[in-house]
Order: C-alpha cells, then structure tokens, then sequence
C-alpha cells in the first residue's frame, strides 16, 4: 500500500493566521464547499499545485461550510473563489473554475 500524502493544506479559521498569513510564504487558498460542483471539479488542480508549489508557496483550502467567518472575513460570494496572499495580505483573487493556467500565472507573479 503506497502512502499518498495530501500536499494541500486544509485550514480553519483556528489555523488561518499560522498556516497562511504567518507562513513566510506566497499562499493560493481555495475557498470551496464539498457540494459545489466547480469546487470538485477544480479541486485536482488545487492539489496539482500544492505538489508543484511545495516549499516555494503555500497552497490551502478552507471549507467555507465549516468557517464561514473566515469566508465573510475575507468578502467570498461565490465559490470556488482562490485569494492570492504575499506578505499576509490579498494581492488577487479569482472566482469560478479556470484553467490552471490562470492560477499558475498567478502564482508565478507572487513568486518574482
């Protein structure tokens, strides 16, 4: 049996401030809900990047049903919505499915 190990970070407002603003590191979190359908069907690419990012930015997803607060805080109406963060701080954001082409792009940016 292999042991596949999740690269993308799963975080709660509890954890927020540590894993993503505090994290030193450009972050993409996927702000999603298991029952959105364009959630799931970005969710592959959202754990693509974690794998391709790892060490270099921080890639998570918070379940908007368990921290809605967290979502509010940060002005989410639709879903999936990616915000990009440098120095602690929203830089960019996307809302729907893309390409990961976009998403690459954008987090290349973060990275220069």
């Amino acid at each position: 049996m292999s042991e596949t190990k999740e690269a993308v970070l799963h975080v709660e407002s509890a954890d927020f401030q540590a894993k993503v603003l505090d994290a030193g590191l450009p972050a993409l979190v996927d702000f999603w809900a298991p029952w959105c359908f364009p959630c799931r069907m970005i969710g592959p690419t959202i754990e693509e990047l974690a794998k391709e990012y790892d060490g270099r930015a921080v890639v998570a997803k918070v379940n908007t049903d368990n921290s809605g607060e967290l979502a509010q805080s940060y002005g989410i109406q639709g879903i999936p919505s990616m915000l990009f963060f440098k120095g602690g701080q929203v830089v960019d954001r996307v809302t729907g499915a893309v390409p990961k082409s976009v998403l690459v792009g954008k987090l290349d940016a973060l990275l220069k």
